[in-house]
């Protein structure tokens, strides 16, 4: 049987432009020799992927720093892009980098996740971004952190976004029961989904596809079944690595990061985002489930009767 897998790669690239206050690599700055070893294992990793003609993969780049404002990072995703056998590569940016490289990939193949960080760029500029964006018919979606000081210009950014741009919100967790149920409310009228982010999930014993068709990879080609759990399972450049791919139920107490609990086999969130899972687009028909309805509301219910 042919290998189809979602790999999560994360190199040792940690510099980033922006200086958020929550975030650990704002403003870090790499030097030449660092950024040096960062280009090439990523140029190490898309050999491997061109190579692996037999199979299919989806690729999201979650690195710590920024990696568009990279040219090996533009460089790569065009290439991939390109590749049979990808059938998606997308990567978290947030959108400062040019633009103009994307003539070069192909579309129906790439997609964007891109964060909105009010407090590092003027609304006017990144608002421009997306239409360029739609211009060139990239698939993309756009998120910010839920801060509380953020609150205004998150429903700003909901108000002149076009209506099929989604726009995620990604729950502050790092402050326990850190909004009140007005909050969430207001929330969720921007993110219908923001409810189902706003939980850690027990987790512990839980089927997940991570580690089987689905996998963590850093720079070195170590794989781990995902980012939160720090076990290694072997590395991606063996030649028999396919061997220790196989279930495993999750190890961790709680999961609270979209990019772990999306690939739960219990959670119905790949029929929720469909085609769009790696760069966080919700299937437009979603909404017209009951079925997932039910399963969106039931979070609903649980954060705002708090």
């Amino acid at each position: 049987m042919a290998l189809d897998l979602t790999i999560l790669y994360r190199g040792p690239l940690s510099s980033c432009n922006y200086d958020c206050g929550y975030c650990p690599f704002a403003k870090h700055h790499e030097t030449a020799a660092e950024l040096k070893v960062d280009r090439l294992a990523l140029e190490r990793f898309v050999d491997w992927l061109t190579a692996r003609a037999d199979g299919t993969f989806g690729v999201l780049f979650t690195p710590w720093g920024e990696a568009l404002t990279r040219p090996w990072y533009r460089s790569a995703m065009m290439h991939l892009s390109r590749l049979p056998q990808i059938r998606k590569v997308a990567v978290q940016t947030n959108l400062s980098c040019p633009l103009d490289w994307l003539a070069g990939a192909d579309l129906d193949c790439l997609g964007l996740w891109c964060t909105y960080h009010p407090s590092q760029t003027p609304r006017a500029d990144f608002l421009a971004q997306c239409e360029r964006l739609r211009e060139l018919g990239v698939a993309f979606s756009v998120g910010t952190v839920g801060m509380r000081e953020d609150f205004d210009a998150i429903a700003a950014m909901r108000a002149v976004l076009p209506d099929d741009v989604y726009l995620w919100v990604n729950a502050f967790k790092q402050e326990a029961d850190y909004y009140t149920p007005a909050e969430v409310q207001r929330l969720l009228q921007i993110d219908p989904l923001f409810a189902v982010n706003n939980v850690r999930h027990p987790s512990l014993g839980k089927a997940c596809r991570t580690g089987e068709s689905v996998i963590s990879v850093d720079g070195e080609g170590t794989v781990r079944r995902c980012h939160f759990v720090s076990e290694p399972l072997g590395n991606l450049y063996d030649p028999d690595f396919e061997q220790l791919l196989q279930p495993r139920p999750c190890p961790n107490a709680r999961c609270g990061c979209h990019i772990g609990y999306v690939h739960r086999e219990d959670f119905p969130l790949y029929e929720l985002f469909g085609a769009g899972l790696l760069e966080r687009i919700p299937s437009p028909a979603w909404q017209a489930s009951e079925t997932l309805l039910r399963w969106v509301g039931s979070f609903a219910e649980s954060t705002t009767a708090r």
